[in-house]
């Protein structure tokens, strides 16, 4: 149950930034931005990783990846 309810969050925080960005309401620059995206990889990369979904836990260690380097570069 804790394992769908993490992973379910960080969908909602993929399609919160999705739609954010889309719709021009906030920059690909902005933290929190770079920190929706970051937290909702983790959050849906522990529900792959816990059903054995390689492909989608692969895709969210690089979507991580990502934002972390993003979120780096915007603290320098």
């Amino acid at each position: 149950m804790i394992i769908s309810v993490i992973g379910w969050t960080g969908t909602f925080l993929i399609l919160i930034a999705y739609y954010l960005i889309s719709n021009e309401k906030i920059s690909h620059r902005s933290r929190s931005y770079q920190w929706m995206n970051l937290f909702g990889a983790i959050g849906v990369g522990v529900n792959a990783y816990a059903n054995s979904a390689w492909p989608a836990f692969g895709l969210e260690i690089a979507w991580a990846l990502i934002a972390a380097k993003a979120l780096a570069k915007l603290s320098i």
